[in-house]
């Protein structure tokens, strides 16, 4: 299941660009959005790594194509997920997002579909929530959650939790069934303009059954507090 073999591919970039043939242009201009929400670093043990994630979108009012990316280089290691998706808007706040889904770790790829919800809930909370299916039975959740408190006008802070699960057990890749990981984030940015902000903060994370177990198998920590500094950009 390749990305550029897959037939869905033409229809979300046929969609997601797709205008009404009496629509005027000034109506429902085509716009674009590049956001690296996080370009970071820790005080881990050994090399420095490098975690990012990037939300990019085109597209007119209701139809857009998204392109979502994150990750972690570590040790000349790098572990991955891509999103390439259809967003529709359901309403003012909300977007129904369905494509495809890439996770890499080391030299092992998964591939699924994906379905999913994205937008503003009550007490502004941006959230985010997705299933996704992939080969021999294996179904995932994801869920995201983010709140911004303003202390004045350029300086915010971020507040995030983050929860993995999964169907099946996957031990190339390290994930096991059930809950699989969970990370919570607090992030003080302070935003010399709106379009450029550092920051520092902390990040916790933990893995939990098998995948407790295999990340010990691998010597990895099974839990972690970690002091996080770096930028945010976006255009």
């Amino acid at each position: 299941m390749k990305f550029l073999k897959i037939p869905l591919l033409s229809g979300l970039l046929t969609l997601s660009l797709a205008t009404p043939a009496m629509a005027a242009m000034g109506d429902d201009p085509l716009l674009g959005l590049f956001l690296l929400d996080k370009f970071e670093t820790t005080d881990a043990d050994g090399d420095a790594p490098v975690n990012w994630e990037i939300d990019a979108w085109l597209g007119k009012d209701l139809n857009k194509l998204w392109l979502k990316s994150e990750g972690e280089h570590i040790d000349s290691e790098t572990e991955q997920r891509n999103e390439l998706l259809y967003s529709r808007a359901i309403s003012p706040f909300w977007n129904v997002q369905v494509g495809l889904r890439q996770d890499r770790a080391s030299s092992v790829e998964r591939e699924f579909l994906s379905a999913g919800v994205q937008g503003l809930a009550p007490y502004l909370f941006n959230s985010s929530m997705s299933i996704v299916a992939g080969e021999n039975e294996q179904f995932g959740l994801s869920a995201q959650f983010e709140y911004e408190t303003m202390f004045t006008q350029r300086l915010i802070l971020s507040s995030e939790i983050e929860l993995d699960f999964w169907s099946e057990n996957d031990p190339e890749i390290g994930i096991g069934s059930g809950i699989s990981t969970a990370e919570i984030g607090l992030r003080l940015r302070y935003e010399i303009r709106r379009e450029f902000a550092p920051y520092i903060g902390i990040s916790w994370s933990k893995n939990y059954g098998d995948t407790a177990n295999f990340a010990a198998e691998e010597g990895e920590e099974i839990d972690s507090a970690l002091f996080v500094a770096g930028v945010r950009i976006w255009f």
